[in-house]
């Protein structure tokens, strides 16, 4: 028997280490190069008002198949050639095979990191797709006047006493705390100089709730049920994120629904942009652009989230 964020970490950490991920799900990078392109503008964008430093780690949390810091560095290198210059790619994997298939879409120019403790000193914009939730929660059950712990047992979960105080809820009522992020948050934020951009699905605000789920070939399956060979993902507290980074002296902007985000970084302008370059696959390029923006698709339920040193200004995309 074990405490559900321990048994959610092992899971995940098979999961990556054996399987092809993009067979269970899609991520935005993979579905439009324009999303990639967007950050990496948005990245220059912070580091000017950073006050251009040089060197700058640019790092990115979980990086997949490493397509969206290939679009981002194409799109810096035509747009912001100062900032391509000064920015030190870091890559956080610990997947072995996903090294390899980043390494051979990005190059030798790029460090990889196990952690966000192994990116070096100075200033920093970091980017974090999909990243956080995929990390591990603890979940807690209203049990009359007080919580229970859920542990995973033989592939079922089993409650357990718990002196947690999470306040008042109906009988039943389940909670999900995701330490793991809230520590990776204060990590970061105690570096200084740090901007951090976190772009995931989940709620606006905390609440009672269980999102716990498990995709395997493009289905939904039970979590619990042989760890490693499913994608198993819980929602992202936004608001425990930001409470985290306040807590440290950091400031939090947002969140906002992507689909916003997107808008006011230009994503609908270069897709327009991207289809009248290739008639031919113009359709694509638009319907891969209203599956990032559109409520009904990706737009409302992801969301963004920008954190920084307090002394820095407000990211773009979170000033209007």
């Amino acid at each position: 028997m074990e405490r559900l964020d321990a048994f959610m970490a092992r899971a995940v950490a098979a999961y990556y280490a054996r399987q092809d991920p993009y067979g269970d799900f899609v991520t935005a990078p993979e579905i439009s190069q324009a999303f990639g392109e967007c950050l990496g503008v948005w990245s220059a964008v912070v580091w000017e008002g950073m006050g251009r430093p040089d060197p700058l780690v640019w790092a990115e949390l979980g990086p997949g198949r490493g397509t969206l810091m290939s679009d981002a560095r194409r799109a810096v290198a035509q747009v912001a050639p100062d900032f391509a210059r000064a920015a030190r790619v870091h890559l956080v994997e610990a997947s072995a095979r996903l090294r390899a298939e980043q390494a051979a879409r990005l190059g030798g120019d790029v460090t990889w990191r196990d952690g966000v403790a192994g990116l070096p000193a100075g200033p920093a914009v970091v980017l974090a797709n999909e990243f956080f939730d995929a990390l591990p929660v603890r979940q807690f059950v209203r049990r009359g006047a007080g919580w229970v712990e859920r542990f995973v047992a033989d592939g079922v979960f089993v409650e357990r006493g718990s002196e947690v105080a999470l306040g008042d809820a109906p009988e039943g009522a389940v909670r999900e705390v995701g330490e793991a992020g809230a520590d990776v948050v204060r990590a970061l934020m105690r570096r200084g100089g740090c901007v951090a951009l976190m772009l995931d699905y989940g709620p606006a605000e905390s609440g009672v709730g269980e999102s716990l789920q498990a995709m395997r070939g493009g289905e939904a399956v039970d979590p619990l049920v042989a760890p490693g060979d499913a994608d198993v993902t819980a929602h992202v507290d936004f608001a425990a994120l930001a409470e985290a980074a306040r807590g440290v002296g950091a400031a939090a902007h947002g969140p906002l629904p992507q689909g916003v985000f997107l808008q006011r970084l230009g994503l609908a302008s270069r897709a327009a942009m991207l289809a009248r370059a290739d008639p031919a696959g113009a359709g694509r390029q638009l319907a891969a652009a209203q599956r990032l923006l559109a409520p009904e698709a990706m737009g409302r339920l992801f969301k963004a989230l920008a954190l920084c040193d307090a002394a820095l200004p407000t990211p773009p995309g979170f000033d209007a």
